[in-house]
């Protein structure tokens, strides 16, 4: 049990390590050697964990989808308050993307998944599944009387990630220029409006 544990703790350190060369050197400079040096542990070693650099983009997909998760799991510990909790997921969303400049990278990057069918389908499935999870809070909003039954909870959680990912693009683009906190909380303004209308 602890060499497996051992196991899933250095893979997720390798996919860690390969996030972070990605946000600072992009996907084209994603290399066993610079993963590697990351980590502290020389290239061969990646292979016990990873047969290959398409393998460790998996990982690193599969890593951007459980810190979706765990931001989404935070939330509904934090408040039983759906708007408070959606006040609450853009705050990390917007936070983790500040802190992970790779992941705007690797979502809109034809690189990661071009010629990988399934790896577009598997991140396609954990946006999909990050959607999901918004749109249960909506529901539940509407069950509480707390948020409008004129919006359909799919189509809330696709307006969610829209406060989003635009200014993820601009601020990527802008090399941190674009105040994507600020952008944000201003469309946050918006969106509350439009949920408890």
């Amino acid at each position: 049990m602890a060499r497996k544990m051992d196991t899933e703790v250095r893979q997720e350190q390798i996919a860690e390590a390969a996030l972070r060369v990605v946000g600072e050197r992009g996907v084209r400079a994603l290399n066993m050697g610079a993963i590697a040096r990351r980590v502290g542990i020389v290239p061969s070693a990646i292979y016990r964990h990873f047969q290959g650099k398409e393998e460790v983009l998996d990982a690193v997909v599969n890593l951007i989808g459980t810190r979706l998760k765990k931001n989404v799991a935070a939330v509904c510990d934090e408040t039983d308050d759906p708007v408070e909790r959606l006040h609450m997921l853009l705050e990390r969303h917007v936070r983790l993307i500040r802190e992970n400049e790779a992941i705007p990278r690797v979502v809109f990057s034809e690189s990661v998944y071009g010629g990988v069918p399934e790896r577009k389908r598997r991140l396609y499935r954990v946006i999909k599944s990050y959607l999901d999870r918004v749109g249960d809070i909506v529901a539940e909003g509407q069950r509480q009387g707390r948020l409008s039954d004129g919006l359909e909870p799919d189509q809330a959680a696709v307006m969610f990630l829209g406060m989003i990912q635009p200014g993820a693009i601009l601020w990527h683009l802008s090399d941190g220029e674009f105040d994507v906190t600020r952008q944000a909380e201003k469309a946050w303004e918006v969106f509350r409006n439009v949920l408890e209308t």
